[in-house]
């Protein structure tokens, strides 16, 4: 029985699969759709060339209905000014845009998209790719195409919603719960750091001191930091101590003697000239 959160990565990577499978599909049939466009646009241009050059042929039906369709004949391009642009610009552009999803469902390049285009980076959730999936599966849509471009939009189009549904379930850790470098994370975290009572955790790198540490000990650690920098060491308490600092201009004043109120005086109670003490306790 797997945690919840293996069911959670398996389900989201499943999408992501799913994913690139129709945005592959779309990518292979627009350059097909593109070709057909280019051959018809072809067969438009030469036949209206063969009606100019031959009157004869302008009582050609066949020539004269295909020069007067709102559509060029086969194709998706429209019969106006600049159509013939406007339609391989269109299928251009879902190309260049397939490519870049594909890109973005990889993850790489990370910094790229991060940088450049947020809503594609890991730090925003899926409904944004859902929407663009959306986009691009209702403009192939709204066309007349082939039944192989047909089932590729509208592969995509169902993906796209099922991308939005999972933004808005997960939002933002969307990504992150689908990720194969977070998982391997997680399962450091799960490994056992004691065996037998011995540590086996990682050595671990020098990393910069917390808000605890620098309140604490934030002063020790500039002044080891400053030692350290400066080529010096410290001398200890000894002797050596006691020079270093007398030549820095310190003085280490010897702690005046005390005795606790229960202890005896010492009073010249003697005839020999030597201290003895008294047995009366001395009072505050």
């Amino acid at each position: 029985m797997l945690p919840l959160r293996a069911y959670t990565f398996i389900g989201l990577n499943g999408v992501r699969i799913l994913s690139i499978i129709a945005l592959t599909l779309v990518f292979a049939s627009n350059i097909v759709t593109l070709v057909h466009d280019v051959q018809a646009v072809n067969r438009f241009v030469a036949a209206g060339k063969q009606v100019e050059t031959n009157p004869v042929d302008a009582s050609n039906t066949t020539l004269t209905d295909m020069l007067d369709f709102d559509y060029i004949s086969g194709s998706t391009v429209p019969n106006q000014p600049a159509g013939a642009f406007w339609a391989v610009l269109n299928r251009l552009l879902i190309i260049g845009q397939t490519i870049v999803l594909i890109l973005s469902e990889f993850g790489w390049p990370a910094a790229f998209f991060n940088r450049y285009f947020p809503v594609l980076g890991k730090d925003f959730g899926l409904g944004a790719l859902g929407i663009m999936q959306c986009l691009i599966g209702a403009a192939i849509l709204s066309h007349r195409v082939d039944t192989f471009t047909l089932v590729a939009a509208f592969f995509l189009f169902s993906v796209g919603c099922l991308n939005i549904l999972v933004g808005l379930i997960w939002r933002e850790s969307a990504k992150v719960k689908r990720s194969i470098t977070s998982w391997r994370e997680h399962a450091k975290g799960a490994l056992p750091t004691h065996v037998a009572g011995v540590d086996v955790r990682p050595v671990m790198t020098a990393s910069p001191p917390s808000f605890v540490s620098n309140m604490w000990g934030g002063s020790d650690q500039k002044d080891r930091a400053s030692e350290a920098g400066s080529g010096k060491s410290g001398m200890g308490f000894g002797r050596q101590g006691e020079k270093a600092a007398g030549l820095k201009g310190y003085l280490i004043s010897k702690p005046i003697e005390s005795l606790p109120r229960y202890a005896a005086s010492r009073n010249p109670t003697g005839t020999s000239g030597k201290t003895e003490f008294s047995e009366t306790p001395t009072v505050a």
